[in-house]
């Protein structure tokens, strides 16, 4: 007998079911045979395909991607929901060995597709939950969500923070009203522990959720391989790597951001953990002026960890030559012998094509390169396997002749 949808519905052309099929979580525009009358962004919406069959549940949007889907059945979407979907999301931090660790207490409890919320991002600080809407939908159920929050076990929460103003205008929602501020409790002004390392998020003017979570275990491998070297941190926001770095020993870290209130963090962070910020000098700097003047040999292990060059496929090209410049400046100029640690965050950027720019980087540097790791985003970040666009994190371990 057919199921009667609980919401309005999104019914799609015949034969443009295959990919929710496969259980990828994007209805694109295109795809759309008909919708119900006067939908909205943030919506909730029952997907159908051409005969009516029932595909799955999830937010209508205003963009490209027209729904993105939280669940293939007939779901009701209420705190029962979200309670359910944080609860796994918490099994699988517990499984990893992130919750309750004693030299670890920052990580990320809900990473959008990967956990099956998508546009919902919730970053644990401690005592203290950042939540990130970024779709009209999650936005609207922030009250379920809290409330969900509330009732996991093993958290101790505090506080929620709501972060998510800044999220919707990035992703191009401008017209989206929405304020940042507490949700529950209020500030805690939390230290947090990384592998640790002492650090001082700030979710309130910080970018993100006011700390990359993500690069957890590529800063523990920096560590790693730090001892009696000089270190540039480029793009090095609050200092996490120059923590890490002098952490495992390194003889001098230099940090270099272009913005002035990053560069006090992690002047704070530096001194937090017992280092000189004397010896170890954060420069506010545009990194293409900075590593273009840098002596060549002055750093025997370089971190670059730009910002999403190409945050949208329209940016692609222009972002692809800001990687390919930086990296060849990286290259030029590292000791014989040194190491580079190079990233891209641009979920337009594959794997492939990213190593294909850092070889073509080398080429101009004209100098012989050996890749001696790869590196992605940790477990915390988890990747939805029918989602591959989630696998957002690359990063290349370079060995420089």
């Amino acid at each position: 007998m057919p199921q009667t949808p609980l919401y309005p519905v999104i019914r799609l052309n015949q034969g443009k079911d295959d990919a929710l099929r496969r259980f990828h979580p994007w209805v694109f525009s295109g795809a759309i045979h008909s919708a119900a009358e006067g939908l909205q962004a943030g919506d909730t919406v029952t997907v159908t395909d051409y005969n009516g069959e029932i595909l799955g549940t999830g937010f209508c949007e205003s963009d490209s991607i027209a729904v993105k889907m939280l669940s293939f059945d007939n779901s009701k979407i209420d705190e029962k929901f979200f309670i359910d979907k944080l609860n796994r999301a918490l099994d699988v931090r517990k499984r990893t060995g992130l919750v309750g660790n004693a030299h670890t207490n920052c990580f990320r409890l809900v990473h959008s597709e990967g956990d099956g919320l998508a546009g919902l991002i919730i970053d644990v600080y401690g005592h203290t939950a950042v939540v990130q809407a970024q779709t009209e939908g999650m936005a609207l159920h922030l009250n379920e969500i809290v409330a969900a929050l509330k009732l996991l076990p093993d958290l101790g929460l505090q506080a929620v923070y709501n972060k998510s103003a800044e999220a919707m205008h990035r992703m191009g929602k401008e017209d989206a009203v929405i304020e940042d501020g507490y949700l529950f409790g209020n500030q805690l002004n939390e230290v947090i522990l990384e592998n640790d390392c002492r650090y001082l998020p700030n979710w309130e003017e910080g970018q993100k959720t006011g700390f990359f979570l993500d690069q957890r275990e590529n800063r523990e491998l920096v560590r790693h391989f730090a001892q009696g070297k000089t270190v540039l941190n480029a793009f090095g926001y609050t200092g996490g790597f120059s923590v890490a770095a002098l952490m495992g020993g390194a003889s001098r870290a230099v940090t270099v951001d272009a913005s002035k209130k990053a560069i006090a963090v992690a002047e704070a962070n530096l001194e937090l953990n017992g280092f000189s910020k004397e010896e170890n000098p954060c420069y506010m700097a545009d990194m293409k002026d900075y590593v273009t003047n840098m002596r060549q040999g002055a750093f025997d292990l370089i971190i670059l960890d730009p910002p999403a060059f190409a945050k949208r496929h329209h940016d692609r090209h222009r972002g692809l030559g800001g990687y390919r410049f930086i990296n060849a400046e990286a290259i030029k100029r590292v000791s014989k012998g040194g190491l580079i640690f190079t990233f891209s965050c641009s979920q337009a950027v594959d794997k492939a094509t990213f190593q294909g720019i850092v070889t073509a980087a080398a080429i101009e540097a004209k100098r012989n390169v050996r890749i001696i790791d790869q590196l992605s985003q940790p477990a915390d970040h988890p990747i939805n396997i029918f989602h591959p666009e989630g696998a957002y994190l690359k990063g290349l371990v370079l060995m420089v002749e």
